[in-house]
């Protein structure tokens, strides 16, 4: 497997990530060219996206986590076969669990989970469809939450880094329960959970092909 890259979120500025072998358009399948050493906007306002301009320093962007994000605590939803366990501080709400399983993640209902709303293979199959972390799972007792990926750093379309097959990420709190191999960051500016996306990119109609205007 490759060697993980590391990432270091610079204070109030871009990504500063060493050992970049694989950075990628997600939806188009686009690679950018690195030397291993890249920085990468985080600010939302970069005119060279994903690549850093210094449009941070102008924009007034911060990496502040916001006092109104969502509680960083995991609750565990046992069923018969299986076992889930969920972080909704660290959700990216990019929708896969809700779009894919609507038995099992039931928005407007409480509690969202019913780990019985469906087959153990089909829960399963849609945890590992969990970009942020949020989600993982346990079978017997034994917790599932990473993957054997090689690594790589992937661009959502108008949304975060995702990142798969883990990276250093220097300096950061992790959440309770957290993956280390899978996680997305926030580059729209906005997460009130920085470096993590939080799903902000929706609220703010985060546009990856224009700059944001300076406030």
């Amino acid at each position: 497997m490759s060697q993980k890259p590391t990432i270091v979120a610079r204070k109030n500025g871009p990504y500063f990530v060493t050992n970049c072998r694989m950075l990628k358009g997600l939806a188009d399948g686009k690679v950018y060219e690195t030397d291993g050493r890249v920085k990468l906007c985080r600010c939302g306002g970069s005119s060279n996206k994903p690549f850093c301009d210094g449009t941070h320093n102008q924009n007034g962007f911060t990496d502040d986590k916001a006092a109104d994000r969502a509680t960083d605590k995991r609750d565990n939803y046992t069923g018969a076969a299986v076992t889930l366990h969920d972080n909704r501080g660290i959700c990216a709400h990019a929708a896969r669990c809700t779009d894919g399983l609507a038995s099992v993640f039931r928005l407007g209902t409480e509690p969202w989970i019913d780990p019985d709303g469906a087959d153990a293979e089909a829960i399963v199959a849609q945890v590992n469809q969990c970009p942020s972390g949020a989600l993982s799972y346990s079978v017997d007792g034994v917790e599932h939450r990473d993957r054997d990926r090689d690594p790589m750093i992937l661009i959502a379309p108008n949304g975060p880094y995702a990142i798969f097959g883990g990276a250093d990420l220097q300096e950061v709190t992790w959440g309770e329960g957290a993956s280390k191999e899978h996680f997305d960051l926030c580059r729209c500016g906005h997460s009130k959970n920085k470096p993590f996306c939080s799903g902000a990119h929706w609220d703010h109609h985060f546009d990856e092909q224009a700059p944001k205007p300076s406030e």
